[in-house]
């Protein structure tokens, strides 16, 4: 967003987005190196990915407003986005490749459309109101990104856990559909709530008590076994409500923090690149430590083993490890935020 207004920059990410799929899904016939061509395919579409979510997210804090509207503007974008992930998931299995090729366009060629009429905000101008690391100078900035860590990472580690735990814990593989559908609607339908909340509570307490509702979902899980379906589905739900205040109230804190700095309308997008910078460190953290340290520290657990020993440190590493990171981020949201009197 530093060179181009919000339309033109999110028009160029979709139109990389559509580009990364056709060179993933549409592999022309005597590929020499099939594996380069993924790779290459990926990495054009992470990367377009990434520039629309930059402009789309910079685009929504530059709306500004009190809290509640701040939650609201984030509610609503978090939840369309539940729902395209809602449809994506889906699709493939539903009807093919082929109908979730022909529902990508058309996705495309309506966003691309709906930009086109957009209005065209002012390009940033980095260079001349500041250095690519004046987010850091602001405190709020650091704390909040902070938390945001600690929490983020609490919400990776059960996702990147949860196949293996469904698979070998609870021994369950034909109910992951149910289970990941549930998570991801409660989430969607619980993401209104979460903006009354922040309306009743403010913003800081209402993701407080996301954070708290997401540790008595975790804890619940430690007495489940062989065959307990119905009730992980209730922890799903439970947790998906969770992972509304997740999706809804951080974002609109972080719009809280660019207002207060001054920074409206000049460098939001500095803000949302190193916030989107911290998300992806979260999940490569959760992905690429779980399993290791599962396997190494943990009783050594690899997918597929059900011994005792084994599932004992999965239900650790599934259940544990994410409430004292949930437990420690409400600890500094409470400090930084509802103790100092700063409701963002």
């Amino acid at each position: 967003d530093g060179g181009t207004g919000h339309g033109e920059g999110g028009e160029r990410g979709e139109r990389g987005v559509g580009l990364g799929f056709a060179v993933l899904f549409l592999l022309p016939a005597g590929t020499a190196s099939v594996t380069s061509w993924l790779v290459a395919g990926l990495l054009l579409a992470y990367i377009a990915l990434s520039v629309l979510t930059v402009v789309h997210q910079t685009w929504g804090v530059r709306l500004g407003g009190d809290p509640v509207q701040r939650s609201r503007v984030v509610a609503w974008r978090e939840g369309f986005g539940l729902l395209g992930v809602l449809v994506a998931s889906v699709l493939p299995s539903q009807f093919g490749l082929s109908v979730t090729s022909g529902v990508l366009v058309v996705a495309l060629i309506i966003g691309i459309a709906l930009l086109a009429s957009a209005p065209r905000s002012q390009a940033l101008r980095v260079a001349a109101t500041g250095h690519w690391a004046l987010p850091w100078r602001q405190a709020r900035f650091r704390r909040l990104l902070v938390v945001f860590l600690f929490n983020g990472i609490a919400s990776a580690v059960p996702a990147t856990l949860v196949l293996f735990f469904v698979r070998d814990r609870l021994q369950l593989p034909a109910w992951q559909a149910a289970f990941l559908c549930t998570y991801f609607a409660c989430a969607m339908v619980s993401v209104p709530l979460w903006v009354a909340a922040v309306k009743r509570w403010g913003l800081a307490r209402a993701w407080l008590a996301g954070m708290g509702l997401a540790v008595v979902a975790f804890i619940c899980v430690l007495g489940l076994g062989p065959g307990d379906g119905i009730a992980f589905l209730v922890v799903c739900a439970a947790s998906g409500l969770a992972l509304g205040a997740d999706l809804t109230i951080p974002g609109a804190m972080l719009a809280g923090v660019v207002q207060r700095a001054g920074h409206g309308n000049l460098v939001e997008g500095l803000y949302v690149g190193w916030w989107n910078s911290a998300t992806k460190l979260n999940l490569g953290l959760a992905a690429g430590l779980a399993l290791p340290l599962l396997a190494l520290a943990l009783a050594g657990y690899a997918p597929g083993q059900r011994d005792a020993q084994a599932l004992w440190a999965l239900g650790v590493a599934y259940v544990l490890v994410p409430s004292v990171l949930k437990l420690i981020a409400a600890t500094l949201l409470w400090r930084w935020w509802i103790a100092a009197g700063d409701e963002a």
